[in-house]
């Protein structure tokens, strides 16, 4: 039988969007508790922020009427901090104002005190030295928020800054879609955990750790389902018990085909299960599906990704798949993997038929460093790193050439 074509990375990722829909539910939550979450609804400005036309900077609110020529003198009629009202500005008169103090009435610029002099012998003038333009250093009512509309747009990550911008709009609270569940187990008898002694043979378990900080990266209830044996009927019961209250259940390693590797059986009797074969590496195998939550239809599915157990592997195809996965289910903007063109400082003349991402570090003269083990696992390689280079089938790289970095931390949010 001829093998189907593999998948390049682009079919993959449109084939597991095509199936993510956002989660229902939605919570109300204190706006301080809100880090990490996504905002279920548009949320609008309590206020006008500035509340009033203030000043950006320290110096003397004028009328620029007053101010044609420089060194004309004013009289400072009034000082104005922040967070008091001055009166309304006379002709021929100056207010002494303080950065984020409200400009006063018939005031309509403000000149920086370096730009300004206090003439000898005198206490309470000020001799301008500029023509001031109109507006100049003044930040107007509503320039940043505006009372009544939107201050930030449903499907936004709440990073700090938006916090910042939500506590500026007066909220307290913000409703935000609730977290999305994520099961993870790994399979493999060789595997053991650290702190427990290794088997013969044996190996410690990254994938775990690696896999779970992902999830809670990108603000999941992430579940650690540890080490299930490699045997059908442990990974068809471990399947059956963690679909129920989960959206996803993400594995690593068994989804091969040799006789060790269950997970294919075991998701087949348990709901549904594509098993593609993706021209990328590293990270060849990846499995898609599903995995009924009881044997009622009403109770629905929760998905199943299958990683490869490789680390690097496992760790890139979460990035380029499972992420963008979370993210529509979280009711954000799946985005593709932000790419930036960069120089490249390395030679990379065996190319693969496949794409590859190399793993790669921003060196200090702007260009871009080969780990010299790009082997899937050598996890080393991503902790050197500090992004992947997208390097399509069949090109090979010379130094200097312009290549695709995508940053890791734009994918790890």
């Amino acid at each position: 039988m001829t093998k189907p074509p593999m998948l390049t990375a682009q079919q993959a990722l449109d084939h597991l969007l095509a199936h993510a829909k956002p989660v229902s539910e939605n919570e109300s939550i204190a706006m301080q508790a809100s880090l990490g979450r996504v905002l279920a609804e548009n949320v609008n400005s309590l206020v006008d922020v500035p509340p009033l036309d203030n000043t950006s900077m320290d110096g003397y609110a004028v009328r620029t009427a007053d101010t044609q020529k420089p060194g004309s003198i004013l009289k400072i009629a009034q000082r104005i901090p922040a967070g008091s009202v001055g009166t309304e500005l006379q002709v021929g008169t100056a207010a002494r104002i303080f950065t984020g103090a409200p400009v006063p009435l018939g005031a309509d610029a403000v000149v920086m005190q370096e730009d300004c002099a206090i003439p000898e012998n005198a206490t309470d003038q000020v001799q301008v030295n500029v023509v001031p333009t109109s507006g100049q250093w003044i930040r107007r009512r509503g320039e940043d928020l505006t009372m009544g509309k939107i201050a930030l747009t449903a499907g936004t990550f709440l990073r700090p800054q938006e916090l910042g911008v939500a506590a500026s709009a007066g909220l307290t609270h913000l409703n935000v879609k609730r977290r999305v569940r994520v099961a993870a187990f790994f399979t493999g008898d060789e595997l053991s955990l650290p702190g427990e002694p290794l088997k013969p043979g044996g190996i410690y378990n990254s994938n775990r750790d690696t896999l779970l900080a992902c999830l809670k990266s990108l603000g999941c209830d992430a579940s650690d389902f540890g080490i299930v044996p490699d045997n059908l009927n442990a990974t068809k019961e471990t399947l059956r018990k963690v679909s129920k209250d989960h959206d996803l259940i993400i594995t690593s390693g068994g989804v091969s085909v040799g006789e060790e590797d269950h997970i294919k059986p075991a998701v087949t009797a348990e709901g549904r299960l594509d098993l593609w074969q993706i021209a990328i590496k590293p990270g060849k195998p990846l499995a898609f599906g599903a995995v009924r939550k009881s044997d009622q239809p009403k109770d629905g599915e929760a998905w199943f990704i299958g990683l490869p157990g490789n680390p690097v592997s496992s760790f890139v195809t979460f990035l380029l798949f499972v992420r963008p996965f979370i993210l529509k289910l979280q009711g954000r903007e799946a985005k593709q993997a932000q790419s930036y063109l960069m120089r490249a400082d390395f030679d990379w003349l065996k190319a693969d038929r496949r794409n590859e991402f190399l793993r790669v570090k921003l060196n200090s003269n702007g260009g871009l460093d080969l780990f010299p083990n790009q082997s899937s696992g050598v996890l080393t390689s991503a902790s050197w790193g500090d992004g992947l280079v997208d390097c399509p089938p069949n090109q090979p790289i010379k130094a200097g050439e312009l290549v695709k970095y995508i940053p890791f931390d734009t994918l790890l949010r």
